[in-house]
């Protein structure tokens, strides 16, 4: 009976790790096209080579876009777009988040509570209107993009890092390390965010699949990443009209996005149970 109670924890676990197995396998995937996509796409992302939406053969293996551009192509040229852009963005949030996060923690006071009511009133209003705002003055150039992304993911890194700081801000340890002399932001970035990366490694994962999903929406309504240049939220808007013609073209990329998203969210969930368990 006991064999059998736990045969269900057993079956549970081995789904998991095929799960876990099939998202590294995914991202690897789509990070061999981002970093190589000069050497393993069979055209060029602009090249035309064949009639529209033309269905899938030998040649063209994912079929062709409006324009008569490779598929596959545009999908591995996409791919370097959309994480490249998103791990960027994603990177500049935690830079602004956590250094505000942890300055908070360490100054207090009257700066702790400009700095977090300044967030708060950001934060209140929907991000989309913002992003659109933003847009709309500077333009829609990949700068403006990663600085407004990275500016609005920042809010919430900032929030978690100061709940974190100041929890961790008040254990014996910290205050052993300010009773040797040592800096405030010796203590910050030495005693106090290492004891917090395994929610801050939980949340990078968070902040990319937001900044990717964020990047993909602007782009198929035409306000993110500009033709000609692959995305995958801007090829699923240019080959809407397929469905009109029986295709299933917006498909691939729509596909891929669901993808890399969903693996991102179990990759970063593996390893913080990892983390926890060890």
């Amino acid at each position: 009976m006991l064999r059998d109670a736990t045969t269900p924890q057993k079956r549970s676990g081995r789904g998991n790790g095929i799960a876990v197995g099939l998202a590294a396998a995914f991202c690897l995937l789509f990070i061999v096209c981002a970093l190589g996509a000069e050497w393993v796409a069979p055209y060029s992302e602009t090249d035309l080579v064949a009639l529209p939406w033309q269905s899938p053969d030998l040649a063209h293996p994912l079929g062709t876009d409006q324009l008569g551009r490779d598929m596959l192509s545009r999908i591995i040229y996409g791919a370097r777009t959309s994480i490249g852009l998103s791990l960027a963005i994603t990177g500049i949030a935690f830079a602004i988040g956590v250094t505000l996060g942890l300055a908070a923690v360490s100054l207090g006071g009257l700066a702790d509570q400009a700095i977090s009511r300044l967030v708060d009133l950001f934060m209140a209003l929907p991000p989309l209107i913002l992003a659109l705002l933003a847009i709309s003055i500077f333009g829609t150039s990949l700068l403006t993009l990663t600085i407004v992304a990275a500016a609005l993911s920042s809010m919430r890194v900032f929030r978690l890092t100061r709940s974190l700081g100041a929890d961790i801000a008040v254990r014996d340890f910290v205050d052993v390390a300010r009773l040797r002399g040592e800096s405030t932001w010796w203590v910050m970035f030495r005693e106090v965010l290492p004891n917090a990366i395994i929610p801050l490694i939980a949340e990078f994962g968070l902040r990319f699949v937001f900044a990717f999903l964020f990047v993909a929406s602007l782009s198929f309504l035409g306000l993110g990443v500009q033709p000609p240049m692959a995305d995958w939220g801007g090829m699923v808007r240019e080959n809407v009209g397929a469905f009109n013609y029986g295709k299933i073209t917006p498909l691939v990329p729509a596909t891929c996005i669901a993808l890399l998203a969903i693996s991102v969210n179990l990759l970063g969930d593996w390893l913080v149970q990892k983390r926890r368990g060890a």
